[in-house]
């Protein structure tokens, strides 16, 4: 289950609670506590295995929207993911800043930077290329963090990038010992890169806070490296 339908469930569990400790006072029956965890329940079994977290996702967005500091550190890890991706010569075919952008895109997922993804058959798993290859998209997963970091200090995003490293070092049959490797190398390029085109990458996140399509953002990138 997403983390954020944990988190939505959690939050209801509260607000039931505190109804049930209230209930007497407010004259609610008992009833309507059981009623509302039975409900709250369904839904987010439904919005896990019917629209895969989307709707719990979106509701995370919502909520989030007042703080000021999220928004951004959001907008500045996506451009990282993007500047970097550009960078690498890896397609970008889009990009949402949040689940509630990607909804309307038609897009099953919390949002992000959408490029082609790496597609390893079994002859080429152990080749030299792929090899060069997934070092690059590596780097493209890391950026985000790298970016963070850089503007911020600290990262809060990031666990979904790491495990798409996990799951194709798992796919190319790549031995565990070698993830830690590959995400600190990862990282390190990552912010090399960002760093060595800190101007491209400040006029790419104005660009993606006005939402200016993918074209429109590699013209940002290209008058400004």
């Amino acid at each position: 289950m997403r983390q954020t339908s944990l988190n939505a469930i959690a939050i209801g569990i509260f607000a039931v609670t505190i109804s049930t400790l209230l209930g007497p006072a407010l004259n609610l029956p008992q009833v309507v506590p059981a009623i509302a965890i039975f409900c709250l329940l369904g839904l987010a079994a439904f919005d896990t295995f019917q629209w895969q977290g989307q709707g719990s996702a979106i509701l995370s967005d919502l909520l989030a929207r007042n703080s000021d500091e999220k928004r951004s550190r959001i907008l500045h890890h996506e451009a990282g993911h993007f500047l970097v991706a550009y960078l690498l010569e890896i397609p970008i075919t889009g990009y949402a800043i949040n689940a509630w952008e990607a909804f309307k895109q038609g897009q099953n997922s919390q949002g992000g930077v959408r490029f082609e993804d790496p597609k390893l058959s079994q002859e080429t798993q152990r080749s030299e290329f792929s090899l060069q290859l997934l070092d690059r998209y590596c780097t493209v997963w890391m950026a985000g963090i790298a970016a963070e970091n850089l503007i911020y200090g600290n990262a809060e995003g990031g666990a979904e990038d790491r495990d798409k490293i996990r799951a194709i070092l798992s796919q190319m049959r790549r031995p565990d010992s070698e993830f830690k490797v590959k995400e600190n190398r990862a990282l390190l390029q990552a912010r090399n890169l960002i760093e060595t085109h800190q101007l491209a990458y400040k006029e790419l996140v104005e660009a993606m806070k006005k939402r200016e399509p993918v074209a429109e953002c590699y013209r940002v990138i290209q008058q400004n490296l």
